[in-house]
This record gives C-alpha cells, sequence and structure tokens, in this order.
C-alpha cells in the first residue's frame, strides 16, 4: 500500500495546531470583587448637619461589573490628610441585595445626612471637617476611601426666634429679633439672608440681606430688633419668606459661607389694596386773552412703580366735583378747555395703579375765569 505525503502531513499538522491552543495558560488570580471608591464625593453643611452625596460603584477595580455591593462607612476627621477610615462615624447598610446586571440603568446616587458634633466647630475659622466614604464588598472588603471633602468647622447662629411679616403698599416688611450671642471672631463675619418662595411654583429666591454688626471685643448677650423691606416680589401672589443668619469666613484667596438653620416660614398673600401716593403741588393757571379760554393743570409726577395715570376732578361754588377724564391721564398736566367766562373752578388730581386702586386727592387749586 502506497501512502501519499501529502495525506499524512496535514493531518498532523492539524492535530499539531489543536493540541497547542488546548495548552493553557498563566492561571488568572480570582476577583476580589473590590468595588472602586467613588471620586465624585461632595459634601454641604446647613446648620450643625453635613450632607454626603456620592455615586454608587458599577465596576470593580479591576474593571468587572460590579454584582454586589457591600455596606458603606462614612468617615470624618479633624486631620486635612486622611489616609484612613479608623473608627467610622457610620456603617450605611448595603444600598441593594439585588445583584447589578450588565446593561442596567445606573444607581440611584447615594446620600447621607449627619450631624457634625459639637467639639468639631471650634472658633478658629480656618478649622475644617474632613469626610470620606469607603465602599465593601460583601466579604466587608474595601478597597480605600474615596475623594476627601472637606466642611468649615465654624460656628453658625441660631435662627431668630420671631420672624413676622406685614403687607405694606411699600412691600412686605419683616421684623425679626437678631441674636444676642454674636461673638467677634476674626475673618468672620455674619448676615441675615431672606428667602422668598413663590407658593405655586416652589421657587426660592433671596430676596436680600441684612449685615449683623459686629460687637466690641468680647462676647454680646444683647439681641436687637432686625427688618427688612422686600419691594422685587409681584402683586397678587402667595409668598413664604423664611430668615437664615449666614456666617462668613474671609479667608486669604477665597470667602466661605456656611447658612445656619431656617426659622419657620411665614407665608404672606400679596393682594394689592394699598393705592399710590396722592400727587402733589398742583397749580392752576388760566390763558384766554385773544383765543377760546382755557385752564392749564400741573403736578408733581407720582413716581410709584404701578402707577397707571390720573384722575381729574373739577367742582364749581358749592356743587360736587365731577370728573374730567373718561380715561386716565397718562402725564402730570391737563388742560380744561369746558370753561366759561365769571366763573371760578376749583380742581383736585388723584393718582391710579394698575389694579384700579386710588389715592386720596391732591390739595385743591382754584382759578377764577375773568
Amino acid at each position: 500500500m502506497k501512502l501519499h505525503l501529502g495525506k499524512l502531513i496535514a493531518p498532523t499538522a492539524l492535530c499539531l495546531l489543536l493540541a497547542g491552543c488546548a495548552q493553557p495558560g498563566p492561571p488568572l488570580p480570582p476577583s476580589l470583587e473590590l468595588p472602586k471608591p467613588p471620586t465624585n464625593l461632595r459634601a454641604s453643611r446647613k446648620g450643625n448637619r453635613v450632607t454626603l452625596t456620592w455615586s454608587e460603584p458599577t465596576l470593580t477595580t479591576d474593571r468587572q461589573g460590579v454584582r454586589y455591593v457591600g455596606p458603606t462607612l462614612v468617615c470624618l476627621s479633624l486631620e486635612y490628610e486622611m489616609t484612613e477610615c479608623g473608627s467610622p462615624a457610620e456603617m450605611l447598610p448595603s444600598p441593594s441585595a439585588v445583584p447589578q446586571k450588565p446593561g442596567s440603568p445606573l444607581p440611584a446616587p447615594q446620600t447621607y445626612t449627619g450631624t457634625l458634633p459639637a467639639a468639631m466647630e471650634p472658633l478658629d475659622p480656618a478649622a475644617e471637617v474632613t469626610y470620606a466614604v469607603e465602599v465593601l464588598n460583601r466579604n466587608a472588603r474595601g478597597a480605600g476611601l474615596s475623594n476627601r471633602v472637606h466642611v468649615p468647622a465654624v460656628l453658625t447662629l441660631p435662627p431668630p426666634p420671631d420672624l413676622a411679616a406685614e403687607l405694606t403698599g411699600d412691600g412686605v416688611v419683616l421684623t425679626w429679633t437678631s441674636a444676642g450671642e454674636l461673638q467677634n471672631v476674626p475673618n468672620v463675619q455674619h448676615r441675615y439672608r431672606v428667602y422668598r418662595r413663590d407658593e405655586s411654583s416652589g421657587k426660592d429666591a433671596i430676596a436680600g440681606e441684612v449685615p449683623i454688626p459686629v460687637p466690641a471685643p468680647g462676647p454680646s448677650t444683647e439681641p436687637g430688633p432686625a427688618h427688612f423691606t422686600d419691594s422685587a416680589f409681584a402683586w397678587e401672589r402667595t409668598y413664604l419668606y423664611r430668615v437664615t443668619a449666614v456666617t462668613i469666613v474671609k479667608r486669604p484667596d477665597s470667602e466661605v459661607q456656611v447658612e445656619g438653620d431656617d426659622t419657620p416660614p411665614v407665608r404672606v398673600i400679596a393682594h394689592d389694596v394699598f393705592p399710590p401716593s396722592v400727587p402733589a403741588g398742583l397749580q392752576a393757571a388760566f390763558s384766554g386773552e385773544g383765543q377760546k379760554p382755557f385752564i392749564d393743570l400741573i403736578w408733581a409726577p407720582v413716581t410709584n412703580a404701578d402707577l397707571a395715570g390720573y384722575n381729574i376732578y373739577r367742582s364749581e361754588a358749592d356743587a360736587a366735583a365731577i370728573k374730567l377724564n373718561s380715561e386716565l391721564v397718562k402725564a402730570p398736566s391737563y388742560r380744561d378747555s369746558a370753561v366759561a367766562s365769571g366763573k371760578t373752578y376749583t380742581y383736585s388730581v388723584s393718582a391710579v395703579d394698575v389694579r384700579g386702586n386710588e389715592s386720596q386727592r391732591s390739595e385743591p387749586a382754584s382759578e377764577p375765569v375773568p
């Protein structure tokens, strides 16, 4: 029997190739499934409460998808550089016991709110508290701390206990009693911040701020009255006002502001029933030689922002005054051409706003027609 060399070589080569592919490579180490430390930790402070937010890890340190996330350690330190968690401030439970699947939506941001211990609120304006989080796997092992964030530890003032509001023609007048426990600390200032919330939309706006005077060296224990008038709102809406004390720390290259707690909100229905100012300085002057007689009226303009115009009133002798204009007069002047010789006319002017509120009439001005 005669064998062909080509037919023998081909199967042999194929077997060698398959054998080579089947050779095992270096063994891969088992994944520890350590969640990658968050890098977007953020912190905010309100009063003595600190709120942390961060994203739940979706990858492990070896770039595999996280299947399970264990508890999270909340770490804080008085040292600016935190290298390890030490004794955690709190251990948060696992956000979910359901394993994450590839392609699933990103998990919701994680949030933690804790109280800044009173011992960490020194008068030193440069003092800060350092926060970090460490996310563990289901075996309570972690890959290290997240990015560090720093929160000012300066004292904040309590909110005023007696905020009150009164609606006037000039605006919403807010009154309260200023804090009495203010300390004179270098590079630290305080002010009251007034917030206005539109009840229908829920949107907040800063209506204004009121400085708190710096006392003489040493503690100040005497509270005092404070007030603020908000004229920038829109009429015929409902607002919620609140006041918070703000602590401002001046640093060589920056300024840090920390808000204290808010007062309970005060509700104000801004219904405009307030007329504009009464026109002043009314003068009447007759003209008529060689022409049809008339009387010109001029007065000082009313400066209310919602002014719509003026009404002109005229009376003769003891008769009741009548309104001369059918439409509001826009300018602070008027010409009365319906006059007759031998009569004396007495005039007065009122101001009207865009919602139809009319002021009292001005002081009268009289003018005879020869």
